[in-house]
């Protein structure tokens, strides 16, 4: 009797892996590690490049600038984002189907056709800021301030908040919530001892991939932003094309590259540590003592 045979075998099944890992690095690992050799290298060797970021006296301020808008885009990405996706989980198909057309909308559209149609809606005299004043909230300026970039990334990240979460509270058995409650459980308490601990990896998921790509946002603050509030990556903008300060950017572009994985390293250690089986263990535990 003959036995059929995997085409690939486990010995040469890695080298499947080849052409993507070559990609990676011609077009990543390689220009990263060129910009850390600049930064170590030029005009000698020398330390001076990372010294100078931490007493310039502007890197730190617009790094901490940075994250802060990153952190609030973030914030405010989660607080839209989760009842969005908890929606497209409790729908009909042909619902689900249109709200997850709505969310792909962003993807099928130039990020220069949104960045100029927020600067119409932001612009001085534009119809949020009639709609403010209209309200009673005075004369607010958006246009060329960290609020009003805040704002317009907020919605470009909604989308890869919401698909993460999507995937996460579709997979939630939703029979967990109903034995809390006939156990007696009130929804609120459900929600957090049931719900939320199946959701957060997802969650985590998405403030992760959120938080790190408003890191390295250019286009969007540069449109609707100002020198005068800048964020990083107009700053790395600034010293390669017009001061030719490549040691100096390749320095700067590593302490972003290494801030950036010692925050997601601690995201993710604190509250992405329970994967998918330990989630529903967790969550059928606490619906017998809810």
């Amino acid at each position: 009797m003959r036995t059929s045979r995997s085409p690939v075998s486990l010995d040469t099944g890695w080298l499947l892996l080849l052409p993507a890992l070559a990609l990676l690095m011609g077009v990543l690992f390689v220009p990263l590690f060129q910009s850390f050799w600049r930064s170590i290298s030029e005009p000698t060797w020398t330390t001076a490049n990372y010294a100078t970021l931490f007493t310039d006296g502007v890197t730190m301020k617009i790094l901490g600038r940075t994250a802060v808008s990153a952190a609030i885009v973030t914030v405010v990405a989660f607080a839209l984002g989760y009842p969005y996706a908890y929606l497209m989980t409790r729908v009909g198909p042909v619902a689900r189907s249109v709200l997850m057309t709505i969310v792909l909308i962003p993807f099928w559209t130039s990020a220069l056709a949104r960045n100029f149609g927020w600067l119409v809606l932001i612009y001085k005299g534009g119809p949020i800021e009639q709609l403010l004043s209209l309200i009673g909230l005075g004369h607010v300026v958006l246009y060329g301030t960290v609020a009003g970039v805040t704002l317009a990334m907020s919605q470009v990240m909604l989308p890869f908040m919401v698909l993460p979460l999507f995937s996460a509270l579709g997979g939630i058995d939703r029979r967990l919530l109903l034995a809390a409650r006939g156990l007696g459980s009130p929804p609120i308490v459900a929600f957090w001892k049931i719900y939320w601990p199946l959701s957060r990896a997802g969650a985590v998921s998405g403030m992760i991939l959120v938080f790190t790509l408003s890191l390295g946002f250019y286009v969007t603050p540069a449109l609707l932003g100002s020198p005068q509030q800048s964020l990083i990556a107009q700053l790395l903008g600034t010293r390669t094309t017009e001061l030719l300060d490549f040691a100096g950017a390749g320095a700067l572009g590593t302490l972003v590259l290494v801030v950036t994985l010692l925050l997601v390293a601690w995201a993710n250690r604190v509250g992405g540590g329970i994967n998918a089986v330990g989630a529903v263990a967790v969550g059928r535990a606490e619906a017998k003592h809810a």
